[in-house]
């Protein structure tokens, strides 16, 4: 089992779309898939049309009170499995800080669904904060969706400076994503972070009004568009991603 992160510690990203349509990528392509949406605002319990509440809240699911499996929901898709978000995750670095080696606990929790998952993605909220760390202490590959903006790269450099600094080992896979290529800067700075960023992923997700109608679908991108430049991105994406999870 892999656990895969959507991770930024800016909002607006397009960090919840990717998760989403990543998962559901997976899913078809026949790999046992589960989302786990961490983020109080349930933006991928959303999309999936499943209610946004966790019996027990964070308080009974940190302290071992829920196994995940019990929290876990079908959705519409063979092989993808969604454990929704409360609103009460809006708690959880408080709920972390009560345990002993409160970075460990997602780990713990995630544990005993190797048997039944090849791959979990984990939608997770925008900040730096307990959570972040837990998260960071869980996964194999945090993927960080970028927009080619100044805001954006800062926020990449503050999170590459956390994994240095904490000495963290997970592989950072930063891409593009919103990417309008019709403007320059968007053009130079996409150019600048290839050589600053080796890991960086090649496929780039476009600002595109198909991914925004997610929204009003309330499915993943795949489900209503079948041959589109953004669901070619996020095919070509998963197929980058899936090769750099293999070499592990």
């Amino acid at each position: 089992m892999k656990i895969v992160a959507l991770y930024s510690i800016k909002g607006g990203v397009g960090k919840t779309a990717s998760a989403v349509n990543l998962a559901f990528i997976a899913a078809r392509s026949g790999y046992r898939t589960l989302l786990w949406d961490l983020d109080p605002q349930a933006a991928s319990s959303y999309y999936f049309r499943i209610k946004a509440k966790v019996k027990g809240g964070s308080k009974d699911l940190i302290a071992g009170k829920r196994p995940l499996d019990g929290l876990i929901k079908g959705t519409d898709f063979d092989n993808l499995d969604l454990l929704p978000a409360d609103f009460s995750f809006r708690n959880l670095d408080l709920v972390l800080d009560e345990k002993k080696k409160p970075t460990k606990q997602l780990k713990k929790l995630l544990a005993p669904l190797a048997a039944d998952y090849d791959i979990i993605f984990l939608d997770c909220p925008p900040n730096i904060s307990l959570l972040s760390e837990a998260v960071f202490e869980a996964t194999d590959v945090l993927l960080s969706p970028i927009i080619p903006t100044t805001l954006s790269i800062r926020t990449l450099d503050q999170l590459h400076a956390v994994i240095i600094d904490k000495q963290l080992d997970l592989a950072l896979l930063p891409f593009f994503s919103m990417v309008d290529k019709r403007k320059k800067m968007h053009q130079d700075i996409m150019a600048h972070l290839s050589e600053t960023y080796p890991k960086l992923l090649n496929t780039a997700i476009p600002y595109a009004s198909d991914i925004e109608r997610m929204g009003l679908e309330q499915c993943p991108l795949g489900a209503y568009s079948h041959n589109s430049r953004s669901i070619n991105a996020y095919n070509a994406l998963w197929q980058e991603i899936l090769t750099r999870i293999k070499a592990l």
